[in-house]
């Protein structure tokens, strides 16, 4: 009777272990390949995306992979202009987010941290007052915002004129599969300008929106933050 009540309770143990498995299989592969977040340690896209947030990354933006690989199964598109992507860095395969600013056969170069794209400055205006009024009001003081106007899309820079940083290089022809990121916050990004150009096949999605936003801890929400669409 004893022996007959372990093998069932074995068998069900058994069962229970072969679902929890798939369910973790699926969970996993949906996370892998069609849609994940990714939190924000650092202020290298500041002001558009702040330390403590929380964003949405759509990974079938451009393509449908094969889960946990870089194989691509299908591609449907490719980043475009001032898209804001995770990638993994060619330097140490760190996982990173910026912005596309450099598209293949583009020739680009920055001049004191304005931007020359195909041999024509980008022009720049005022930043708009929501994304200063969610910056410390301790750091207007020490930085300079913009409103950069690329191709097709226009989004906030941040300035940080005091700080020594590579804002001028000579222009550089983008091959063939291969993109230019770059940081909002200009003078305080690991980008393009020290890790170099980024391969397609490297790009893991396009960021989307902010799920939640934390200013320190979990007790400290920024509400107005929560699922605010990224541009």
């Amino acid at each position: 009777m004893r022996k007959m009540w372990h093998k069932k309770l074995s068998n069900a143990l058994k069962g229970w272990g072969i679902s929890l498995i798939v369910a973790l299989l699926v969970a996993t592969s949906i996370k892998s390949a069609i849609a994940d977040w990714n939190d924000i340690p650092s202020g290298s896209m500041m002001p558009t995306i702040l330390i403590g947030d929380r964003i949405f990354v759509n990974k079938l933006a451009y393509d449908l992979k094969v889960p946990y690989t870089s194989f691509h199964l299908k591609k449907w598109s490719d980043p475009s202009r001032g898209d804001i992507v995770v990638f993994y860095s060619p330097q140490d395969a760190k996982r990173m987010i910026k912005r596309v600013v450099g598209l293949p056969g583009d020739t680009l170069a920055l001049h004191q941290n304005k931007l020359l794209i195909n041999g024509r400055f980008v022009t720049y205006g005022p930043l708009a007052r929501e994304f200063l009024d969610q910056t410390q009001p301790d750091q207007y003081s020490n930085h300079v915002f913009f409103n950069e106007k690329l191709p097709g899309q226009e989004h906030a820079v941040m300035l940080t004129p005091a700080r020594p940083s590579l804002n001028t290089f000579e222009p550089v022809t983008i091959p063939a599969g291969r993109y230019f990121m770059l940081g909002d916050n200009r003078d305080n990004s690991a980008d393009s300008r020290f890790f170099g150009l980024v391969d397609r096949k490297l790009i893991v999605g396009r960021a989307t929106r902010v799920v939640i936003s934390r200013d320190g801890s979990f007790w400290h929400p920024r509400w107005s933050r929560f699922f605010k669409k990224l541009s």
